[in-house]
């Protein structure tokens, strides 16, 4: 009894065509590889004189330039110059491809661009000095040269060769000290990320116990400030970021709410430490060590640098979306085109936040001194600002700082002047 086939399931057969379409495809290029050498056997059995011949086969060049070097040992130049020119065209035929791939790999668009332009430029300055008689005045002048009064030509030619060999001795000197100062600055890159590398560690190990939990004594955070202080005042721009993303996604620039007998940092029951901006102890505090340093077009994105003195910094450019900027000193500031998207730049309500105080503290439930110190500032080009953010920039950064703002500040008050 013979059972039909069962077609009902189409998922079976998807499967099995994809299990089998690997193997089909080996099989078809084996039949193609098969073609391919069946073809060449069957090439190789055809007679010579019914044989394909390449351009490119090296003993058609070698037959032309034997036909050339017979026309020239017996003057035979009808033979000698055809036999050179079919040489001439096999060899630019063989050669213009390989020409062709060369620049078009080694070369982008716009170099080549360049290079035609350049060709084409050359040319057609030769043609213009053509039609122009430059040449016909440059013959007539070396007409009239008179050349023993400056010498043979040989002395002229030996002083052009010495006055070559100098340029070219300064050249490859002047090449050896951009090599030199690429290694240099490669070396330099190098053992800077070796030393935050170890700054990284150091820290860890000193406010971390044996089991990953925070413990940090007051005297260790006393060192673990002294060692950032000192290595950010080592680092490059580049080497700063890397250390104020590293200490602020670590919670150490963050005020944690301490235990009230230890001073240990307490949990907030989702796997984090809890934050207390208002009578909180950070890890470390930045105090001025961010004062008159450039930071320019860096990524500071969700950085807390709130209550850092960074007076006169240079931030332009610089990308700051949700960092926490409250209550950071700013005084004189370089903030051209700085991205504020949803920073933050104060606590509460807009029209009741105000600048930090020295005498009064912050109140993070209204917003009073809890805001950013903006004054005297260059806001120019600055993007993303909020309505909030406009309002207090304009009602606290002053004459200089509301003249930078971009959209201006029409109808907001100058508050900085009857807070002063």
């Amino acid at each position: 009894m013979t059972i039909p086939p069962d077609f009902s399931s189409d998922s079976s057969l998807d499967t099995n065509d994809q299990e089998l379409s690997p193997s089909l495809l080996s099989n078809s290029k084996y039949r193609k590889l098969s073609s391919l050498d069946s073809l060449s056997f069957q090439e190789s059995k055809k007679p010579l004189y019914l044989q394909e011949v390449k351009s490119s086969n090296p003993w058609l060049f070698f037959i032309m330039l034997g036909l050339m070097i017979v026309g020239l040992i017996f003057n035979l130049p009808l033979i000698g110059l055809s036999s050179a020119l079919v040489a001439l065209f096999l060899s630019l035929r063989s050669m213009l491809p390989c020409f062709y791939n060369w620049f078009i790999r080694y070369l982008d668009s716009a170099e080549r661009d360049l290079l035609v332009s350049l060709i084409v430029f050359i040319l057609s300055l030769a043609g213009i000095f053509y039609y122009i008689g430059i040449y016909q005045i440059i013959g007539n002048w070396l007409d009239q040269f008179k050349y023993d009064e400056f010498g043979s030509w040989a002395e002229w030619v030996g002083a052009l060769g010495q006055i070559m060999i100098a340029i070219l001795a300064v050249y490859v000197a002047w090449a050896q000290y951009v090599i030199s100062k690429d290694l240099t600055l490669q070396q330099n890159r190098i053992t800077q990320q070796q030393t935050i590398d170890t700054y990284f560690q150091g820290i860890s190990d000193l406010v971390l116990d044996g089991e990953g939990m925070l413990e940090d004594w007051p005297q260790e955070r006393s060192i673990a400030e002294g060692r950032t202080a000192a290595i950010l005042s080592s680092v490059d721009k580049i080497g700063k970021t890397k250390i104020l993303k590293f200490l602020s996604q670590s919670r150490l620039l963050t005020p944690l709410m301490r235990d009230s007998r230890l001073g240990r940092p307490i949990l907030d029951g989702s796997g984090g430490y809890a934050e207390d901006r208002a009578n909180g102890i950070r890890v470390i505090n930045l105090g001025v060590m961010l004062a008159e340093v450039d930071l320019s077009d860096q990524d500071l994105r969700w950085t807390d640098l709130s209550e850092a003195n960074m007076v006169r910094v240079n931030l332009s450019r610089c990308d700051l979306v949700k960092a926490n900027l409250s209550r950071t000193i700013l005084y004189d500031a370089n903030l051209q085109e700085v991205d504020l998207k949803n920073a933050r730049l104060f606590y509460g309500l807009s029209d009741i936040a105000s600048p930090r105080s020295r005498i009064h503290p912050p109140d993070y439930k209204t917003g009073a001194y809890t805001g950013i110190v903006i004054e005297n500032c260059n806001l120019s080009r600055v993007k993303n600002l909020t309505k909030e953010q406009h309002y207090y920039l304009c009602a606290w950064g002053g004459e200089h700082t509301r003249g930078t703002i971009p959209g201006g500040c029409h109808n907001i008050p100058n508050k900085l002047n009857k807070y002063k």
